[in-house]
């Protein structure tokens, strides 16, 4: 296949580039600039801007698929307005260029994969939702309903349209787990708030094999929750994670302190509960390599 990618060097991008390109594909990156990485044997570069709403659509004629991770970093700084506005607009009009954009082609591609995430749902307790759960009603809930309604055109265009709702991605290469790992190492690290609420994760190898899944699978469209089968309370992880590290995690961090250093973005990512299932992926026979999250923190962390 020829497949667009957005987000190229992001966390997910970067991992997913390399195993696309070992498998035969033909890669096509969506850069800002020319020659912001390394370019690779198989692989072209398009400009766009989604700021400014340009696009070398000629680039992009003759794709067979196209995959969309591009987006402002959720937890990159407190979030003041302009950075929400940043984080609304990277997704809805990054979404809404590349979408109205392939859909014009004589020969749009046939399937359009865009990311979202698992905050679709909100703060929702210990219930356990899937992809047929209502949306939750905070900001990130917003974004991501916008997020995903954003590729409507292609939706229109007749081309098979799945929205991938991401989870926590364990990678000690960048993400939440990352930045974990200097706390967590020192002895320093601890459960969150109560501890109780529900932390929905998955591998980035899995993250991988979900998007080749969903490349390959017609059967496969609308909301696929990118989770392994059993999300973790925050006390669980915290207990996992210093386990694997050899570290005790007896320092909690209560909710105000959470609250003091990061401000609404705490609630939203922090202390928010999302007890999610891949109700999609275990019905179209995905095979997770790590479904339990011990053995994903180890892999992870080498």
């Amino acid at each position: 296949m020829k497949i667009i990618i957005s987000g190229a060097t992001g966390l997910v991008g970067s991992a997913l580039v390399p195993v696309l390109l070992a498998d035969g594909h033909q890669v096509t990156r969506l850069v800002r600039q020319q020659g912001q990485a390394q370019p690779k044997p198989g692989t072209n570069e398009a400009l766009w801007n989604p700021t400014t709403g340009q696009i070398d659509a000629g680039a992009l004629e003759g794709h067979d698929g196209v995959v969309h991770l591009a987006g402002e970093n959720v937890a990159d700084g407190r979030w003041t307005e302009e950075k929400k506005r940043r984080i609304r607009d990277s997704r809805v009009k990054g979404t809404k260029l590349l979408a109205e954009t392939v859909a014009r082609f004589d020969a749009p591609p046939r399937v359009f994969i865009s990311a979202s995430a698992i905050g679709f749902y909100g703060d929702r307790g210990a219930e356990l939702v899937n992809e047929d759960s209502a949306p939750g009603a905070d900001f990130l809930s917003g974004v991501c309903r916008e997020w995903e309604a954003a590729a409507d055109a292609a939706r229109q265009a007749g081309m098979r349209v799945v929205h991938l709702r991401i989870g926590v991605v364990l990678s000690g290469k960048g993400g939440a787990l990352a930045k974990m790992l200097t706390p967590f190492k020192l002895g320093a690290g601890g459960k969150v708030g109560s501890g109780e609420q529900y932390m929905s994760w998955i591998a980035l190898d899995d993250v991988i094999g979900a998007i080749k899944h969903a490349l390959g699978n017609e059967q496969i469209a609308g909301p696929v929750n990118l989770v392994a089968p059993g999300a973790a309370t925050n006390a669980e992880f915290t207990k996992t994670l210093g386990g694997v590290l050899g570290r005790p995690t007896l320092l909690p961090v209560p909710a105000f302190a959470a609250r003091l250093a990061f401000g609404e973005m705490a609630d939203a990512l922090l202390l928010s509960s999302a007890r999610v299932e891949p109700s999609r992926l275990n019905a179209t026979g995905y095979q997770f390599q790590y479904p339990h999250l011990e053995g994903a923190l180890r892999h992870a962390l080498k």
